[in-house]
């Protein structure tokens, strides 16, 4: 085989269809062709790898280090690139499955086409670093710097002609509760006319009410494109000392900018919602704060903030009306009789809460506590406290996972005999119970009652081999949805049919992962990402392989805020169930990459502990 081939099958397979003809011709210039036979070893695990694979005709396997069927490659496909985008050497072993012919692309091409042509990059390197900008919490400022105006305008602006009394224009924005009108003639905007013009032109001027707008408007106002920056809004109406921004797009009058919209859009978020939160005390009013959630994790996805710092943002809203209702509850019972903490899992113990989401949590006593003399009051407290959650859209658990559970309200000795029994004995209910109660994190009341309980069963666990295999096995259970074939498997039938589900299948695989490493290393941090890079850095886990993982979180735990930001735009209910036929085919390769990753890191985990999967 030789390589005069090259350029017309690469020109149509994704993603040298990105590159010029004239590109790929001289890319066949240097590049290699390759025959191997059925049961070769093309690469071998931690082999230097010379280039780019892309496979012209047969089949190819990608096996673990462990020996376990990771990918099975077909024609088009490419191997390889990701040794070349990290250390050189070659993660997994490269078979042939059947007689194949290959194209290598050394890679000294490889990397001038990766630094020529960002979109060619892209669809190698699938660290979430070099494709999402740098996160942190977002004010209003750096919100506005990176959403249009477009979203944030009043469109379809009410108008009146030139010729319109003030008594008509004034009485319009009273009945209409406005504070400006705009004034168009054949349907092009000629000027606006504001509430402070009625007062100053009119009123103080002395004029008859009679006096058309014309006369009083403010002429061929300032005005920008929907598609201009709130930033660029905000700066023109500061400078020119405007509360009011026509909106105009190709001569075209589609909306109004005033500082109401940027008022509501500052307000729309995490500090504001939590200081609304704790000036409420029913659960309506409580329920309708919350209600702002989805509008506030829209705007952060849409501003570039990182998924872990929304997930910690969303989280603090709840942790918020967590507060506020354990208040509300000793407003109306009373004082607690003894010390108490309420405690969160799940999500919202993770600090990973997106916008959709089931209430877990528990409460541990103080010691002197008594069924007969305390059990109504927290039996009551408990349930005040998760009724507020579930008016407010934190729906009850299914597995009955709350402090409404007297199994889930006891004392100290108790939590600390479940944990010990949980540990002694890994049973199934045991590893599925750990599994959740491990996530705990305090959220109010005397966190004491728990800080030397968690660390002392960390150490337990940490020493007990026995009870870390099962819960290893127990996080192997979720696996990523790909097909044999480097596809995805998707949901064949129901409601979500054709999708997959980015939290079964995507984001719980590594928080399972996460909470195995933890576990080996005693990690008190409940966060994912937290566990992640301090099993790191304690050596429970290989550098490469919790990047892999932090990256791989990192692209699944953003695609699906954006899916979910994108069903509230809509005005539909947010889910977890992605359709990959809506990606593009970068998103979809990046996404089967990440999944990818998982499953190699799975692979890698049971086979040290001797687990199959």
């Amino acid at each position: 085989m030789s390589t005069s081939d090259f350029a017309e099958f690469a020109s149509h397979r994704h993603p040298f269809d990105l590159l010029e003809m004239s590109r790929l011709d001289t890319l066949g210039e240097s590049t290699i062709a390759l025959e191997v036979k059925q049961g070769d070893v093309i690469l071998d695990v931690g082999q230097k790898v010379s280039g780019l694979y892309l496979i012209r005709s047969g089949e190819v396997d990608l096996i673990t280090p462990e020996g376990n069927l990771l990918l099975h490659l077909t024609i088009g496909n490419c191997f390889g690139e990701r040794a070349m985008l990290s250390d050189g050497k070659a993660p997994n072993k490269a078979v042939a499955s059947r007689d194949s012919r290959l194209f290598i692309i050394p890679k000294a091409s490889f990397n001038e086409l990766i630094a020529a042509s960002p979109s060619f990059h892209a669809f190698f390197d699938s660290s979430l670093a070099k494709k999402v900008a740098a996160g942190g919490q977002s004010d209003s400022t750096t919100d506005l710097i990176s959403i249009t105006i477009g979203e944030l305008m009043t469109p379809d602006p009410i108008t009146i002609a030139p010729d319109t009394t003030a008594t008509n224009a004034a009485k319009l924005m009273k009945s209409r509760n406005i504070s400006c009108l705009l004034i168009t003639e054949q349907d092009r905007l000629i000027g606006i006319l504001t509430s402070g013009d009625m007062a100053h032109r009119i009123v103080a001027a002395g004029r008859s009410l009679d006096t058309p707008v014309r006369d009083i408007m403010t002429p061929n106002p300032f005005t920008l494109g929907p598609e201009a920056l709130g930033f660029d809004a905000l700066l023109s109406m500061m400078e020119r000392t405007h509360t009011h921004l026509p909106v105009v797009e190709k001569g075209r009058l589609v909306g109004i900018l005033t500082n109401t919209n940027l008022v509501h859009r500052q307000a729309v978020s995490a500090p504001f919602l939590i200081r609304d939160l704790q000036r409420q005390d029913s659960f309506e009013n409580l329920a309708a704060i919350v209600a702002k959630v989805p509008q506030m994790l829209a705007q952060l996805v849409g501003s570039g903030v990182d998924a872990h710092n929304i997930g910690r943002i969303v989280t603090n809203v709840t942790d918020s009306l967590t507060r506020r209702l354990v208040q509300l509850a000793e407003e109306r019972l009373g004082k607690a009789p003894i010390p108490y903490l309420w405690l969160a899992c799940g999500s919202q113990g993770r600090q990973e809460q997106t916008g959709v989401s089931d209430q877990d949590n528990c409460l541990i006593l103080d010691e002197c506590y008594s069924e007969d003399e305390h059990g109504d009051y927290f039996q009551r407290f408990a349930r005040f406290v998760s009724d507020g959650l579930d008016a407010a859209g934190f729906y009850y658990c299914p597995g009955d996972m709350m402090a409404t559970n007297p199994r889930w309200c006891q004392p100290v000795s108790v939590w600390r005999s479940y944990f010990a029994n949980w540990i002694d004995k890994p049973d199934p209910m045991a590893q599925m119970l750990a599994s959740v109660m491990f996530d705990l994190r305090p959220i109010v009341g005397d966190e004491s009652l728990f800080a030397g309980l968690y660390q002392e069963t960390l150490e337990k666990a940490k020493k007990n081999s026995i009870f870390r295999a099962h819960m290893i096995s127990n996080s192997l259970n979720h696996t990523p949805p790909l097909s044999f074939f480097r596809g995805f498997a998707l949901i064949r039938k129901g409601e979500h049919k054709d999708t997959v589900d980015l939290k079964l299948n995507g984001v719980v695989p590594i928080v399972d992962l996460a909470r195995a490493y933890a576990l080996q290393g005693a990690i008190t941090a409940a966060n994912t990402r937290e566990r992640l890079t301090l099993a790191r850095d304690i050596g429970t886990i290989s550098h490469s392989g919790a990047q892999d993982l932090i990256d791989a979180y990192d692209l699944i735990a953003t695609m699906r805020l954006a899916h979910q930001a994108r069903q509230i735009r809509e005005g539909s209910k947010p889910d977890n169930f992605l359709a990959p036929a809506n990606l593009s085919e970068l998103e979809r390769n990046h996404l089967k990459d990440a999944f990818l990753m998982i499953k190699t890191q799975q692979s890698a985990l049971g086979h040290a502990q001797g687990v199959n999967i």
